[in-house]
């Protein structure tokens, strides 16, 4: 299957299924998921033919993991990332490494210096356990910078992380007090 199908497929998914369902029409449940029939019927009406193959292969290639299949395989859903009301995934609470990393650009860092790291849409701030993901998430935003959180401190202090099933650290605030360059 072609990469320029599968990446364009990724970002329809990521977009309906973390942001705008009911932008074709699409229900998801209170954890996110939703019926693959129903996708397929709304991307469909939208003009964007799509079928079990390719979805299969999109949550099967995609090396951020973004996406997830039920145990059945009749249901699919983005496992982190939302910014929709009507999902409230439950996390299990987890113990972090002493540092995280969170990927941005330049031009935020003034905002972050004063209200640290704020989830804005989304449910939750976006924190990697590696500098290389990181500056990759970073460089989708402009010349990226990477920031260390003093995670392990933030937790000690009552700060609540948890880990989404594709291993992103997600927490509801990060204070600039404990973010270094």
């Amino acid at each position: 299957m072609d990469t320029k199908r599968l990446n364009e497929t990724s970002k329809f998914l990521s977009y309906v299924l973390r942001h705008e369902p009911q932008a074709i029409g699409l229900q998801l449940d209170s954890e996110g998921w939703a019926d693959i029939e129903s996708l397929i019927a709304g991307a469909a009406e939208d003009g964007r033919p799509l079928d079990r193959d390719l979805i299969q292969a999109v949550v099967s290639s995609s090396d951020k993991k973004r996406f997830s299949l039920s145990d059945d395989g009749l249901r699919i859903r983005a496992v982190q990332g939302h910014s929709t009301g009507t999902v409230s995934l439950q996390y299990v609470e987890k113990e972090p490494p002493e540092l995280l990393y969170h990927g941005t650009a330049t031009r935020f860092l003034e905002s972050i210096g004063e209200k640290g790291l704020i989830p804005g849409s989304r449910h939750h701030v976006h924190l990697s356990q590696d500098m290389q993901t990181a500056i990759a998430v970073g460089q989708r935003y402009g010349k990226p910078v990477v920031l260390k959180v003093d995670a392990l401190r933030m937790h000690q202090l009552g700060f609540k992380f948890f880990q989404a099933e594709n291993g992103v650290w997600l927490t509801d605030h990060v204070p600039a007090s404990l973010i270094s360059e």
